[in-house]
């Protein structure tokens, strides 16, 4: 027996030992010490995602998407259905207008509005202020000050659109990314720097630095400090080659070395209603204990647990004229909005998933939601685009003189590109020859509103007058009048719905709704320009890898 156990050991020692010497790939026999000399890349020690500043991951899985209580509405547009959500990062609580007012100083600075070229880039990204102005109510203070006093700083930010709330979320991606580079060493602090004037070309887009970072900053590389090391084999007998000093050495940062994180943006409805039902709290094992009205659980909206019993476990409207409750014992301890983390988080760690404001998410409204399509990571709003290519085959970047603007419905003037982003169009029907995921790029009426679904299905779109009208009804017509004025004027049609492809989800209830509106269920809808003083958002972003940081037992040589 111990001349077994003596030669199992033996056995054991040989492989560990014979595995800690090769460095070999298990498919080529190439070891880092080939590949590294041939100049190609070598296998990264990957430690797995971190989490993004002031975000919780939020475990994916399979859940019932719909309503819990009576439709009362009778909208007849949350029907309950099965549904798989992948893991994904949110935000803890709503984008504060501390956080967002340095948004706009960043904007401002970055894109002085004095300047002609960017003269509009600054106020498409204002919130509107008089979103608080009510035909019968004196509330025009809130108007001066709601965003920007400090008595506010913490209160989540409202009057932001759709559109806006996006263009948030990409400008979010860079700032987190470059404070990144800027961490590690790879890139200075540009705003510390006294040679440089951080306007307009001299500012950091991920996308674009991860194309190529000399299209940044003029091609100036002493913006750059060093780079990742690279590995290099020596020759028997060659001495190393130092840099000169300052000088740019190693490399830049690639997507392969996992330092950079994905691009933040908004939750899908999915997603967002997963998040705020978090149903791991009501799990036996494998099964559910009933299903959960509330993002908290419980039938009622009052705190059971025994020293604070009674208090209210979100901000919203009690009733007809009563947003807090009686002087001197307030119920929810908010009229309006009140500053975040007010409440207890739900079993996500996710703050005010029910009140105080309700929130944007990506997704174009449709009264349905198709399972038959897709019941995984189901989302509408798709349209896929690529880079693109001028006649010289080089990816083309916004200008930073000659900027492209939008007129949207509601007349505000917005960018069509950023500055020193890299500028994207839709895929052609040639790039989609022969696949059988997707045939076009438009994908937002997918089933619903596009060609296919009409009775004109088997006609091509060049062959049509006219787009057909499910939901795409006509926009607000523009005239340009004398000098270049713009002017609106109202669409004086009859339309018979407010649906269209710019029609986007919101969901949540918030300080201005009753009881019925904090299931998260619940769900509505406004153009993706609209804003009002109830409407606010957070960010999300994907998980990479694993659904889960916990390690599987069940497979030791499984690495994730």
């Amino acid at each position: 027996m111990k001349l077994l156990k003596l030669t199992v050991l033996t056995v054991t020692l040989i492989s560990l030992i014979g595995c800690g010497k090769s460095r070999n790939t298990s498919l080529t026999g190439w070891n880092e010490r080939d590949m590294a000399a041939g100049g190609f890349s070598t296998p990264k020690k990957y430690k797995g995602q971190a989490t993004p500043p002031g975000m919780v991951l939020v475990e994916g899985g399979t859940f019932t998407m719909g309503h819990v209580q009576d439709d009362v509405m009778f909208d007849w547009n949350t029907t309950p259905k099965k549904q798989q959500v992948r893991s994904f990062y949110m935000d803890q609580t709503e984008v504060t207008n501390q956080e967002y007012i340095f948004y706009l100083e960043w904007v401002e600075k970055v894109f002085p509005p004095n300047n002609e070229n960017y003269k509009h880039i600054y106020t498409s990204t204002l919130p509107d202020t008089l979103v608080w102005r009510n035909r019968l109510g004196f509330n025009e203070s809130l108007t001066e000050t709601y965003l920007r006093h400090p008595a506010y700083a913490n209160y989540p930010v409202v009057g932001v659109s759709w559109v806006q709330a996006t263009d948030y979320c990409k400008w979010r991606t860079d700032r987190v990314n470059e404070k990144i580079l800027m961490g590690k060493g790879i890139m200075k602090n540009l705003f510390a720097m006294d040679s440089l004037t951080v306007e307009g070309r001299d500012h950091f887009v991920t996308d674009t630095y991860l194309l190529n970072p000399r299209f940044m900053f003029d091609g100036d590389s002493s913006i750059y400090k060093r780079g990742i090391p690279v590995r290099k084999v020596r020759k028997r007998g060659q001495r190393g080659q130092r840099g000169q000093r300052g000088q740019f050495t190693g490399r830049h940062v690639k997507t392969s070395d996992g330092i950079l994180f994905p691009k933040y943006r908004l939750p899908t409805e999915s997603e967002w209603e997963f998040a705020a039902k978090a149903l791991s709290e009501n799990r036996n094992y494998n099964d559910l204990r009933g299903r959960k009205k509330y993002p908290w659980n419980g039938r009622y909206t009052r705190n059971k647990s025994k020293k604070y019993r009674g208090d209210q476990l979100a901000n919203f409207k009690l009733g007809k004229g009563d947003y807090s409750g009686i002087a001197g014992w307030s119920n929810d301890g908010a009229d309006i909005t009140i500053a975040v983390r007010s409440y207890p988080p739900n079993a996500n760690g996710l703050f005010d998933m029910a009140g105080n404001v309700a929130e944007w998410v990506a997704d174009v409204y449709r009264p349905i939601i198709d399972t038959e399509a897709n019941d995984f990571n189901y989302y509408r709003g798709n349209v896929f685009s690529k880079p693109k290519i001028d006649r010289e085959g080089r990816v083309v970047i916004a200008d930073y003189t000659t900027i492209d603007y939008d007129t949207l419905d509601n007349g505000r003037i917005v960018p069509a590109d950023k500055p020193g982003n890299i500028i994207y169009v839709p895929i052609t029907k040639r790039d989609a020859f022969m696949r059988n995921n997707y045939e076009k790029s438009y994908n937002v009426d997918y089933k619903d509103g596009d060609l296919a679904s009409t009775r004109s299905f088997e006609k091509e779109e060049e062959e049509l007058d006219a787009r057909p009208r499910m939901y795409n009804h006509p926009t607000i017509p523009k005239v340009i009048g004398e000098g270049g004025m713009r002017r609106q004027i109202y669409d004086e049609k009859t339309r018979r719905t407010l649906i269209s492809d710019k029609t986007r989800v919101y969901k949540g209830g918030s300080w201005a709704d009753r009881e019925y509106w904090l299931d998260p269920a619940q769900r509505r809808y406004l153009p993706q320009y609209s804003a009002t003083n109830y409407i606010g958002f957070r960010c999300a972003m994907d998980r990479l890898g694993p659904m889960t940081n916990a390690k599987r037992s069940a497979y030791p040589n499984n690495k994730n």
